[in-house]
């Protein structure tokens, strides 16, 4: 699973197009910085960068990454303010509904089922 932290960190590399100033930015070291892109490339088993001498470039991976990345960030940012407000947001959700597990998973063949009612 990939840490919100390395999304971060991604984003600022995407942003910035050099590992040095997303360092500085970041406030971590350039290596630092650096190691954590390539195992995040290792991790997903893709490459996301062209690493030039001055500047660096998303790959079709990368860019994909960084819409995603945005994304994520995004929800988690929406979710959390949504627990931080004043209740609203959350005051569709019923608690019954909360609780409830999905109903592909209440019977043991119940995903199969599930996929085999399911139109494609």
């Amino acid at each position: 699973m990939i840490e919100t932290r390395l999304l971060n960190y991604f984003l600022a590399v995407a942003r910035e197009e050099n590992i040095t100033k997303a360092a500085q930015s970041l406030f971590l070291t350039q290596s630092t910085l650096s190691k954590q892109m390539i195992d995040l490339e290792t991790q997903l088993g893709r490459q996301l960068f062209i690493r030039g001498k001055r500047r660096i470039t998303l790959t079709e991976e990368g860019i994909y990454l960084k819409q995603r990345a945005q994304e994520i960030l995004e929800l988690i940012d929406a979710t959390e303010s949504a627990f931080h407000s004043d209740g609203r947001a959350l005051s569709g959700i019923s608690p019954s509904a909360a609780r409830r597990p999905p109903p592909w998973t209440r019977s043991p063949n119940g995903l199969q089922n599930f996929t085999a009612s399911t139109p494609t």
